[in-house]
């Protein structure tokens, strides 16, 4: 359940900020964005995040493709305000998760993807955490191609260059991406994603499920549905993935190839943070090159 009403004026909220004219509680702050709960005097709370620092392009990344994705599904949250520097979203209360909710999040995230998106990639700028990601998008080449490059090999660069990986490590990630194509299955035209839907990002409301905080561009399915798994996983997935595979059937294989999503997110954290990802990543990349030889 949201507390917002639609006869508050969120484009003054900037205004009201300034001459805190609105109760403010933090929720947290990390490097790039501040995160808080808004409260008005009629006791109306929305959410707010706030840039800490000037990055061009980094708040409205998060807003356009929370729009193009709320386009698809009101699954998204909804953005009742947007700028270069600040998002504000309505105000979620959490509850538990239920199989029900996540039957329905199945089908609305089918939803999402089979909106499609004109090419891999999208027209807004990249960021995975603090980091820049390519979004160029492109028309010309098939998803395994592009996820190679524009996704897989700069991380692998930016994580051996800060020590996370060692020459062997990078030797081996790049005889997997020898085989990417093979990995990869079967070619699908570009689907409109999520982009970081790991279970931190879905958030359990009374009113069913709401996805937030998206790196949202056109790409393949499967890596929302890989994602969910993740960092010890959604509740309810397998639900989530009933239901979604019933709306919109999968193709033959997608389990096997659940790792090769996780490839980029596993990249992005060794280049973010380091040595302390090294182990879960190349877990993956050895089962994937012992698999082949």
């Amino acid at each position: 359940m949201s507390t917002t009403d639609s006869s508050i004026p969120y484009h003054l909220i900037p205004e009201l900020l300034h001459h805190q004219r609105l109760r403010s509680t933090p929720i947290k702050r990390e490097a790039s964005a501040t995160a808080q709960r808004l409260t008005f005097n009629d006791g109306t709370s929305v959410f707010a995040k706030t840039t800490n620092r000037h990055r061009e392009g980094f708040m409205r990344a998060e807003i356009e493709g929370l729009r193009w994705l709320r386009e698809a599904s009101t699954a998204i949250v909804e953005v009742l305000y947007g700028s270069d520097d600040l998002l504000v979203e309505p105000w979620l209360e959490e509850v538990e998760p239920s199989r029900a909710a996540a039957r329905s999040l199945g089908r609305e995230l089918a939803a999402v993807h089979r909106c499609g998106a004109p090419t891999f990639g999208a027209p807004w700028r990249g960021f995975i955490g603090e980091l820049d990601m390519d979004n160029t998008e492109t028309a010309s080449l098939r998803w395994s191609d592009w996820y190679a490059e524009r996704r897989l090999r700069p991380f692998l660069r930016l994580s051996q260059d800060n020590g996370a990986l060692s020459s062997a490590d990078v030797a081996a990630v790049e005889k997997l991406l020898g085989r990417i194509e093979e990995l990869a299955g079967s070619e699908e035209t570009p689907a409109r994603l999520h982009g970081d839907l790991w279970f931190g990002n879905v958030v359990w409301t009374p009113n069913g499920a709401r996805l937030i905080d998206p790196a949202a561009h056109g790409g393949h399915r499967e890596t929302d549905l890989a994602n969910l798994r993740l960092w010890g996983s959604t509740p309810f997935v397998d639900d989530i993935i009933t239901a979604y595979d019933e709306e919109y059937p999968l193709n033959d294989g997608w389990r096997e190839r659940i790792g090769i999503h996780w490839l980029f997110p596993l990249l992005a954290h060794t280049a973010l943070f380091g040595r302390s990802f090294r182990g879960q990543l190349m877990s993956v990349v050895t089962e994937y090159v012992n698999a082949g030889s």
